[in-house]
């Protein structure tokens, strides 16, 4: 009986561990969500240039891509609970100097914003590096783990999208960003306070050098073309979604409606859609399967509310079918989390899940570049028009043939241990 008792204390401390590493999460999340609206209006209203949108989001993900995978050795020997608690605390400092650039000028924002970036990038991927022992020490199903955390990120970015465009109605551009850095500073708190994660039973590996361990994560994900082909997939859906936050949506936005709090809408609702497929997704995802929900799933997230917004400016068929894409692309990032927890070793999961979310993410410095360009070059709607279909050759091809149209989803290396059972 004690023994019983001992582990059910175990269970629920994990648990809470657990709640407070994805409400750190998604508390980071919500502030970041305002300054992807705060930001490019700023840019907009104060330069009128959508190429200068598309360069400031390049500025952020560019290297948010390269530090989700080039700092992931160092976050290992510096522990993924501390290097969480550091780059927060940084980011907060960044992201309030950021609310001052309108008098520091526009290459002052570009270069804190690339600041910011960077800082971010290491520390999602470390968090959710975190997510799986606490899951596995609660006996969380990781499918499920995964689902859950996605749905609350799209609840966080449906109230987050529609607060950001109120809040610079109501606050103005500086005190929204400020908001964000204030997010960041709550999130070192709470990881910094409440998340102890047991130390480890075994003994430490021997350290192995930065370019060795970096190698290490690389030849492992290479030999995996099932994961390689969902990270393409999503790179691609990436790219056209950066390209859709940083230029596409408010340039439609300010020549159809010519209100900032019509971008927030939009913004909510694709995340509105997405929220009601996690639901649904949640509840019967594992008995799904895997390789087709992700195939239909990334179909409908990406080409159609590109296509719509360039054959209609009728607000709400716009945001009819950007509700549907957002239903669409419920399962796909849950499906691609429970991938890579399932199939990648304990002692790579930091490496191979920051070259994994560089690899996913390579796609959004590309497409704000490319988002302000073709709006420069093309025009708004011949550019959606062009992107639509690169976005359905791009979304749909890798599908159509290699590994995930033979359905092979789940083998390879091997497994974590399941979790005990619950109760």
């Amino acid at each position: 009986m004690a023994k019983e008792g001992a582990v059910d204390r175990e269970r629920a401390a994990a648990r809470r561990e657990l709640v407070t590493l994805v409400a750190a999460d998604l508390i980071s999340n919500l502030g970041s969500r305002i300054s992807v609206i705060a930001i490019p209006w700023l840019v907009l209203t104060t330069t009128g240039s959508p190429a200068k949108m598309g360069i400031v989001a390049a500025a952020e993900f560019l290297p948010y891509m390269l530090s989700s995978s080039l700092a992931t050795p160092w976050a290992d020997r510096f522990g993924v609970r501390r290097t969480s608690i550091v780059v927060d605390a940084a980011s907060a400092a960044v992201v309030a100097v950021v609310a001052m650039t309108p008098w520091l000028g526009f290459g002052a924002l570009v270069a804190l914003v690339a600041v910011a970036g960077g800082l971010r990038g290491i520390g999602d991927r470390v968090k959710h590096v975190m997510f799986r022992p606490a899951a596995q020490r609660a006996g969380v199903q990781l499918i499920r783990l995964t689902s859950a955390y996605d749905g609350l990120a799209r609840g966080v970015t449906l109230f987050g999208a529609v607060i950001g465009g109120l809040l610079i109605d109501w606050v103005g551009v500086t005190r929204a960003i400020w908001i964000d850095a204030g997010t960041f500073a709550l999130c070192a708190l709470l990881v910094g306070l409440l998340v102890r994660p047991p130390a480890p039973d075994a003994p430490a590996a021997p350290r192995e050098s930065y370019f060795r361990a970096l190698r290490t994560g690389f030849a492992y994900l290479r030999t995996d073309r099932v994961l390689l082909a969902m990270l393409l997939v999503v790179s691609a859906l990436n790219m056209m979604a950066a390209a859709n936050t940083a230029v596409w949506i408010p340039v439609w936005v300010r020549d159809v409606l010519g209100d900032p709090a019509g971008f927030g809408l939009v913004l909510g609702v694709f995340g509105a859609g997405a929220l009601l497929g996690n639901v649904v997704f949640t509840m019967v995802g594992p008995r799904l399967p895997r390789t087709l929900v992700f195939a239909v799933g990334a179909a409908m997230s990406g080409a159609p509310r590109l296509l719509t917004m360039a054959v209609t400016d009728h607000l709400v068929v716009v945001l009819v079918v950007t509700f549907l894409s957002g239903i669409g692309i419920a399962a796909v990032n849950p499906l691609l989390g429970a991938t890579l927890y399932e199939r990648v070793p304990d002692a790579l999961q930091t490496r191979v899940l920051g070259i994994a979310g560089s690899l996913a993410f390579v796609g959004l410095p590309v497409g704000a570049l490319l988002g302000g360009w073709s709006v420069a070059v093309l025009g708004l709607k011949p550019a959606l028009l062009v992107m639509a279909v690169l976005c359905a050759v791009l979304t749909v091809g890798p599908l159509l043939a290699g590994p995930l149209r033979a359905g092979r989803s789940r083998p390879a290396p091997p497994a974590p241990p399941p979790p005990p059972p619950a109760g």
